[in-house]
């Protein structure tokens, strides 16, 4: 995740005031829930690379003996095969 966790709850606080504010939204439910829920929208949203990242990792880990022979470029076999898995799954980073 390219943001720090520290600051998703500050975004989506004023992410929920700022519409409230500009009367974009009424909320049916306590002001300080609606924050807790778009919190955790956010970070789960943004923890998406930080997985898929994870999910390459474990694959690469296949060609592992390969990789490090020199027979690949463990960097842009890397971003290879991110971008292929991103288009697969229609992702946005």
């Amino acid at each position: 995740m390219r943001i720090p966790k520290s600051w998703v709850q500050i975004m989506a606080k004023r992410i929920i005031e700022n519409l409230i504010a500009g009367k974009l939204i009424t909320p049916k439910i306590p002001v300080d829930k609606l924050i807790e829920r778009a919190d955790a929208v956010l970070l789960e949203e943004l923890m998406v690379e930080d997985r898929l990242n994870d999910e390459v990792r474990e694959l690469l880990k296949k060609h592992e003996t390969d990789i490090e022979r020199g027979r690949m470029d463990y960097r842009r076999l890397f971003e290879l095969t991110k971008q292929k898995l991103v288009k697969e799954r229609n992702l946005v980073l």
